[in-house]
């Protein structure tokens, strides 16, 4: 009894930490640069001349990975494959922002590693692979059957077919429908859905225990993706957004930012759209964006900004009619 007394008191009095049981073991870390405890982001690539990846955010679950939007190109997947095995960690769900390549290719590869996770997204998709991308792939058809036999494009070309050809494996298992909450590998998150912003079905992601929120392409730098958007059902989508509770947001294109950047971002978004309707020069209104956006817009994008505003402006913004309200929904929310 004694020997149990004595070693009793040398665990309070001079040795604790040798009396204490095993440490907690640490998981290992996420892979990508971190946003918040249990949250990292693997940045996509936008370079001028090529397709882009958009942003994947990886947030570690109690029942594994969940993984917010999922590439374009295969090393980008893999990236995502990788962070899992370095996690340790099975990829249990994925949502995916919207239907653009550069948001979703990624599915069928990690359908694939991980067939039991499901995949929450907008239906969207459905009527996309029957307009849009239908069409897009018989544009890359016949660019394919014009090409000389030398071409360095072809393969780029065919590579985006095989992708709009994984079809429904690029589709969503559970169909968002309506903004809810949901719990996915074990997160409580808010999910939220806008259909007339920027392709018809854009979801985004509150998580609930950091305050990250998954904008996708309703946020996007250098400059906003005009190509199948309601531009004035996006810019009530971003009033709309700046409701939300969140600390820090993650774009679907650029780095991360805080509510007050959003809001930068946001004042930016008008003033473009304010410009663009009137009869100021496109020159003016590409300078006013980066203007207004400022220090959001890294350094070396500059230039990409406005080659993309560029386009954005004279193709979408002073288009036709017809072509400026292509994509809006009457009836729809924004």
């Amino acid at each position: 009894m004694k020997h149990a007394w004595r070693l009793y008191l040398l665990c309070l009095l001079a040795l604790p930490a040798a009396c204490a049981g095993p440490a907690p073991v640490q998981p290992p870390a996420l892979a990508g640069g971190p946003v918040a405890p249990g949250v990292s982001l693997l940045p996509g690539t936008f370079v001028a001349g090529q397709q882009p990846d958009g942003n994947t955010l990886l947030l570690r679950g109690r029942d594994g990975l969940l993984v917010f939007d999922t590439g374009r190109h295969p090393r980008h997947v893999q990236r995502i494959i990788d962070a899992a095995r370095g996690a340790r960690l099975p990829v249990a769900a994925i949502v995916n922002s919207h239907w653009h390549l550069d948001h979703v290719s990624g599915n069928a590869a990690l359908r694939d590693a991980y067939p039991d996770a499901q995949v929450y997204a907008s239906i969207a998709i459905v009527g996309a692979m029957r307009g849009f991308l239908a069409d897009y792939r018989a544009q890359l058809q016949a660019m394919i059957d014009k090409a000389p036999a030398d071409s360095v494009d072809a393969a780029g070309w065919h590579e985006e077919i095989a992708r709009i050809d994984s079809g429904a494996k690029l589709f969503p298992t559970i169909p968002v429908t309506a903004s809810q909450p949901v719990t996915l590998a074990g997160r409580p998150l808010q999910l939220g859905l806008e259909t007339n912003a920027v392709s018809g079905g854009d979801v985004w992601m509150l998580d609930r225990q950091t305050g990250v929120l998954a904008a996708g392409d309703l946020v996007t730098l250098p400059a906003p993706l005009l190509d199948t958007a309601c531009a004035d059902g996006w810019r009530q989508a971003l009033a709309r957004l700046d409701t939300v509770g969140f600390t820090t947001l993650v774009p679907g294109h650029g780095a991360p930012m805080d509510h007050a950047g959003f809001q930068r971002y946001r004042v930016a978004f008008d003033n473009l759209l304010t410009c663009a309707a009137g009869t100021e020069s496109s020159d003016t209104c590409r300078a006013r964006w980066l203007r207004d956006v400022g220090t959001l817009i890294a350094p070396g994008d500059t230039a990409l900004a406005d080659t993309l505003l560029d386009y954005y402006i004279g193709q979408v913004l002073r288009a036709p009619r017809a072509r400026r309200l292509q994509y809006c929904h009457a009836g729809a929310p924004g």
